[in-house]
Parts: structure tokens; sequence; C-alpha cells
């Protein structure tokens, strides 16, 4: 649903709008910015991340496992996202330059999947409190992307508050545990998640993609 129409991307802007449970997007390719409110929202539980068979043996094959870091290459994250060739694009040079903003000054993260020195795959969005909004992933190598959202939600499955925003459900996020709620539940939950105090995404360095 959109909801309002304004070009203001200002650190304190994007950050009062999530708290109201809106996230900008272009309205169409290069115009202006929306305001949106999805109605369903999806959301992803942390604790029920559905991890399929198929991605178990791939995470268990040691040839196949990837190295997952956080917030080493926000900015390569983020123009993998933008990638004009994907379809159905929105991410722009105004949303680029207001999000690696909002990672300098500790908002904005990257979980990246690396295979030896290359970037295979990787999902940016920012922690607020015990929200995680998701804004895009991508991946270069199958099921890059899958291994990045399971680490994210296995780490923020810690018995806190805590809850994944991916926006709107695709039937590839609703394979992974994604579900619909209604914009009236996403807003109930919201002051919840905002009084918790952000998550530490260190995951423990670099570390292998490990199957569980």
């Amino acid at each position: 649903m959109l909801v309002a129409i304004g070009d203001d991307l200002r650190p304190d802007t994007i950050l009062a709008a999530y708290r109201r449970g809106l996230f900008p997007m272009p309205v169409e390719p290069d115009g202006p910015i929306g305001w949106w409110s999805p109605d369903p929202r999806g959301v992803l539980e942390p604790s029920q991340v559905h991890v399929s068979r198929s991605m178990s043996r791939f995470m268990s094959q040691q040839t196949s496992q990837l190295t997952i870091r956080v917030n080493t290459a926000f900015e390569d994250v983020i123009d993998a996202c933008a990638d004009p060739d994907r379809p159905h694009g929105w991410i722009d040079q105004r949303i680029r330059a207001a999000y690696v903003e909002l990672h300098q000054l500790g908002w904005g993260h990257s979980i990246e999947a690396w295979r030896d020195d290359r970037l295979v795959g990787g999902l940016y969005g920012l922690a607020i409190g015990g929200l995680f909004a998701g804004e895009s992933m991508f991946h270069h190598e199958a099921n890059a992307s899958k291994a990045v959202l399971i680490a994210l939600a296995r780490h923020l499955d810690d018995g806190r508050p805590r809850l994944i925003d991916v926006q709107w459900c695709t039937d590839h996020l609703a394979s992974m545990g994604v579900v619909e709620i209604s914009r009236r539940d996403y807003a109930a939950r919201l002051p919840e998640l905002f009084t918790e105090s952000d998550p530490s995404l260190d995951l423990g360095g670099s570390r292998p993609m490990e199957a569980r």
C-alpha cells in the first residue's frame, strides 16, 4: 500500500518511517519516492526459518560450504542488489546513497556469502531494536542468498523479541518460513520490538555456513 510520496531520504526521516511501519521505494523507475506499508506484510520469525532437505545437504557438503561475513562489503552488496539487469529493479542512486549513509551511521548492515575471496550472495537491511528490516538480496551462486538469510535468522533467534521484515512474501521466501500478517498485526508488533536493544550482528567473524 502506498501511503505517501516525498523525496526526503535523510537518515532521521527513514528511521522514523520504519518505526511507523513504512519504508521508501520509488513509485516507478527514477520516479518520486513512495513510502509503502504493505497489507499483508511478509515477515520471518527467526525461530521459524525453514531449511529444506536439499538446503541442509548443500550446507553439509564440505565442497559447498560458504563463509558468512557481516558488514565487510556493504556497498558491494547493495550494488549487486541494484544490478540493472535484474528484473523489477528499484534501487537507484538516491536509495543507494541513503542506505550507505545509514550503514556508515551503524544502522545499515550486510550479511554476505563468500567463496574464497569472491562475494557470491548477500542481503542488506536495517537493524532497529529487535527489528531487522530486510531490503534486498542477491545471489551469484545457487543457494547463496538462502544461506545468508538462514544465518541471519539463526543469529537473531536469541530468545528476545526479534522479527525479520521482508516486506512482501514470495514463493521463494515462503518456502523458507516467511508468512504474511496483516498491516494491523505488523504495526502492533513494532512497539515491543523497538523497546529491545539492537542485536549484535557480529556473527563471530568469518565462519563456514554449517547445517544443523
